[in-house]
């Protein structure tokens, strides 16, 4: 399969308004699309659990019950024991459902800001997708449940604070079972209003109770599904930033009339990686038919320009113009990686313990480590490095484009008219760099830490959560970083075009550029800069300038 047929199968179509959980085949695009309106999607997609996933499910239960729950049997680790340190206490039969109760109580130790509508449904999803699998023990009552909340708009309100990523979101998935089962303390949303879950619960047509049976409440949550909700907004969000970084690259090439010599595809294809060869291309897209980018247009002394000699040709640029390929390829590469751990995460059984059919028709019960976070830990961390390289590159070509001595004659902080008496870019500039700054203390790895928890049972944890909330701080910023380069870039364009007369700019280019003077027209003296950046950075998070 090629890389394209990868990203394909990973990311997934997203054209239907339903979706069948088979715990087996579930895309990043099904997803986002379920926890995530698009534009021009005016309904989420109803989802239910495929009639052979159901059979599964309560093909295990059965067993379970029959065998695992007497008060006779032997201890079995979720199912008549007590939790982590406690494995080794027996519960009895008659005092499993208040365990169930107590265990709730117990684990919703979450605190701070409830996590957005889009995350719990991303968390709903994949946690009924995992169980769906058939290897957990939940009974198939509980997978219904949870889909009927989604399928309703019952949202639970879930602290992002608590989770180590160890075994599991212990706390945040607590949350979520809490207000499943209408506990009086839990919350829910509902067509946008904070209520008690009963009341949410009520209002959407569903029973405000619903009564947990062992393994119910562990499986759960036994599974970093929390920290995958986050991760697979993220990734996604991470494919849309690495779009506008090649917009805004190139747009700064108009303005610096770049050469182009470094997207030649051989150079590409001698490096032997795929990102970079797309990056390339992607660029050589952009451009194509530029009149900007030619030594044509180099030629050209503009005013500000300082130049010795009669014309050299140009030969390269800086790195932040020239290497664009190897990084902006390198972050893409990085992002494949990222997609096919998330992928495979949302099809995991990611509790304990969990149970497989021997070949004696009897079922045996594993206790392991599928829900420790380290997998979605590296993966956020790695991509959270890899998009603020995105911003941090980015911030450099603005700086660029302010230096007449950088950007080949473009005028001083891209001063249009009078300098002195205007000041031009120089903030926007370094509001970037406040942000790229920001970001880098914010790439510190959170998969490096690990603290012991729950009396030492789990001495080694991931703190996957914190990665992966990290990237979601991460991408915002540089969606941020980039429009005010793209600002920048169309500031430098609007200098220069007088002197530049004749010549055009590339088809894609002229039409980002005409998208951002629809919203900011062009002048020479200085403006309410705080409004043209935010503009500017509404219409690159908006993706109008991919459209």
């Amino acid at each position: 399969m090629n890389s394209s047929n990868t990203r394909d199968a990973l990311l997934g179509a997203d054209s239907t308004d339903s979706l069948v959980l088979t715990g087996q085949d579930l895309t990043l695009g099904d997803v986002v699309r379920v926890a995530r309106l698009s534009e021009g999607q005016e309904d989420f997609p109803q989802v239910s659990l495929d009639p052979l996933a159901r059979e599964q499910l309560v093909k295990v239960r059965e067993y379970i019950d029959k065998n695992w729950l007497g008060a006779d049997a032997p201890i079995i680790y979720g199912f008549n024991s007590g939790v982590g340190k406690l494995k080794d206490t027996h519960i009895a039969p008659e005092e499993n459902d208040l365990f169930q109760r107590l265990m709730i109580e117990s684990h919703c130790s979450g605190i701070g800001d409830a996590a957005s509508e889009e995350v719990v449904r991303a968390t709903m999803l994949m946690r009924a997708n995992s169980l769906a699998k058939g290897v957990s023990g939940v009974r198939v009552q509980v997978v219904e449940r949870l889909l009927e909340m989604l399928n309703r708009g019952v949202h639970p309100v879930v602290p992002i604070l608590g989770s180590v990523g160890a075994s599991g979101d212990l706390a945040p998935l607590a949350h979520l079972v809490s207000a499943l089962v209408g506990h009086p303390e839990a919350e829910a949303f509902y067509k946008g209003k904070r209520l008690t879950a009963q009341e949410a619960l009520t209002q959407a047509g569903m029973e405000p109770s619903f009564e947990m049976k062992s393994k119910d409440v562990l499986g759960m949550i036994n599974g970093c599904t929390f920290t995958l909700g986050f991760a697979v907004l993220a990734a996604h969000d991470a494919r849309r930033v690495t779009k506008l970084a090649d917009v805004a690259c190139a747009l700064s090439m108009e303005a610096m009339r770049g050469e182009m010599g470094a997207f030649d595809p051989r150079i590409q294809e001698a490096r032997n990686h795929p990102g970079q060869i797309r990056a390339a291309e992607n660029i050589r897209l952009l451009l194509e038919g530029s009149q900007w980018t030619t030594d044509e247009a180099r030629k050209i002394l503009l005013k500000d320009e300082v130049r010795s000699g009669d014309w050299q040709p140009r030969v390269q640029d800086a790195y932040s113009l020239r290497c664009v390929p190897q990084v902006h390829g390198a972050v893409l590469d990085v992002l494949e990686f990222v997609e096919q751990i998330l992928v495979r995460e949302a099809n995991a059984a990611t509790d304990n313990p969990l149970m497989f059919k021997e070949e004696n028709g009897e079922y045996v019960g594993f206790s392991g480590g599928n829900f420790h976070g380290e997998y979605l830990a590296f993966a956020m961390d790695f991509l959270t490095i890899a998009v603020h390289e995105l911003g941090d590159i980015s911030e450099r070509r603005s700086a660029r484009l302010l230096d007449p001595t950088m950007s080949y004659g473009l005028p001083r902080n891209l001063v249009g008219t009078t300098v002195g008496l205007n000041t031009g870019f120089t903030l926007a500039q370094c509001s970037a760099a406040a942000l790229v700054s920001e970001n880098k203390t914010l790439c510190f790895p959170a998969s490096a830490d690990s603290i012991p928890t729950k009396s030492n049972q789990e001495d080694h944890v991931s703190m996957s959560t914190w990665a992966a909330r990290k990237a979601r701080l991460v991408i915002p910023n540089v969606f941020k970083i980039l429009g005010i380069e793209i600002l920048c870039a169309a500031q430098g364009i609007s200098c220069a075009e007088p002197q530049l007369s004749g010549l055009h700019l590339a088809p894609n280019m002229q039409k980002v550029y005409d998208r951002l003077r629809e919203d900011i027209p062009a002048t020479g003296d200085d403006r309410y800069m705080n409004k043209q950046m935010r503009l500017a950075i509404a219409l690159a998070e908006a993706d109008a300038f991919l459209n």
